[in-house]
């Protein structure tokens, strides 16, 4: 790496944005393919948890972010029916004090917006959908399907959970969770009760839970809703839309607030949700692996997007310290940096499938008595409080 390399990036998600202006700013170009040939407004909410935020920050983007975005003063767990609070995570200014960064919550297409707005002109290349990745002696070589080859020292799959770069490294398959998520947006000024006091709203329920707070500076009303689904009947698109007809059905008898939004909703968009098993290792070769391409995990953390945005911190680390160090060594210091705390969260979100939707009885009763110590904000420090790329500078050569 004491040379220019030709790094290639396959996904302009928020990981692989995040990824190409974070190297950058630190001196290395790279080409970003995309397989949209229009970029446009796609997604719901977002939460960005101080881990990710302060990230975002050293990338030049915290005068954006802070315009479009809303700081959430707290995160509320609450009963299904009754709205019963049953922990509540101070966030808001105390949160920015203990972690240095605020939780932020805000629009998927306006934090995807703003990391293009930064990029290198030139850096982003669409309309070029990679159907596979091959090694070549010294070099990793994409295919596309339009029938053109690039050619590249690294490349880097941040192209999802569907990745055909993962292919290179492993063959598995998506797991569905038996869970599907609707998402949609609300005009804040039909819902002035929930917009008044900026928060993250969770309703715990049988078989699902209903989450929403406020995004675009607080103009609109984000939120998410699970429901048991069936494989075949959803997908893992932005494109699949749902049915709010549905969805009302799904919630009712559920508290008034949840049944408020989803008067008030029109569109809704479906996803069935699917993550996949942790793996041995991301990087063969000169290929490598970042965020849902290589630890895709279910939404019931809220850290996939933030996953992604640290393992690009650390994966620039990775890249551009320690001169000298070969390239598959700089890759396996990447992987032990990021492959444990992936794994664990993942996890975690596989096992919140099944926490958050218990049936009301005796495992929900002990489930919410345990809820209140595990929500105070200095529990949050092992996720809120790490650093991806300190974690990367502090891991040692072998």
């Amino acid at each position: 790496m004491e040379q220019q390399p030709r790094i290639a990036v396959v996904g302009a998600g928020i990981g692989g944005l995040a990824l190409a202006l974070g190297l950058a700013r630190a001196g290395l170009s790279c080409d970003v393919y995309e397989q949209t040939r229009h970029l446009r407004e796609i997604g719901a909410g977002l939460q960005v948890a101080p881990n990710a935020a302060r990230l975002l920050h050293r990338l030049g983007v915290e005068s954006c972010l802070r315009a479009v975005a809303v700081r959430p003063r707290a995160i509320e767990l609450r009963r299904w029916n009754d709205g019963g609070l049953l922990a509540r995570t101070p966030l808001g200014e105390e949160c920015e004090e203990m972690y240095g960064a605020p939780h932020y919550a805000v629009h998927r297409a306006d934090l995807h917006q703003i990391l293009l707005s930064k990029l290198p002109a030139g850096t982003l290349r669409l309309g070029l959908r990679c159907v596979g990745v091959e090694q070549d002696g010294d070099e990793a070589v994409l295919r596309f399907d339009d029938g053109s080859i690039q050619r590249a020292d690294l490349v880097v799959g941040a192209d999802g959970i569907h990745s055909a770069t993962r292919d290179l490294l492993v063959k598995d398959e998506p797991r569905y969770s038996g869970q599907d998520m609707y998402r949609g947006l609300v005009p804040a000024e039909r819902l002035p009760h929930l917009a008044a006091e900026p928060a993250v709203r969770l309703w715990l329920g049988p078989g699902r839970h209903f989450v929403c707070y406020p995004v675009a500076g607080g103009s609109r009303i984000s939120f998410a809703a699970t429901a048991p689904g069936d494989e075949r009947g959803a997908e893992e698109s932005w494109n699949t839309l749902g049915s709010i007809e549905e969805l009302r059905a799904a919630y009712d008898g559920w508290h008034g607030d949840v049944a408020a939004v989803l008067d008030a909703a029109g569109e809704v968009g479906r996803w069935a949700l699917h993550d996949r098993d942790p793996v041995p290792g991301w990087s063969r070769g000169r290929v490598t692996l970042l965020g849902d391409a290589a630890h895709p995990m279910l939404p019931f953390r809220a850290q996939g997007a933030n996953q992604a945005v640290e393992d690009a911190a650390a994966l620039v680390v990775c890249l551009t310290e320690h001169g000298g160090t070969d390239l598959a060594e700089r890759l396996r210091r990447y992987e032990r940096v990021r492959m444990t705390r992936t794994a664990r969260i993942q996890q975690i979100s596989r096992d919140n499938a099944k926490t958050l939707h218990l049936p009301d009885g005796a495992g929900q009763r002990h489930r919410d008595a345990a809820l209140g110590g595990s929500h105070e904000l200095a529990a949050q420090d092992w996720l809120f409080g790490y650093d991806a790329a300190e974690a990367a500078r502090a891991e040692p050569l072998r």
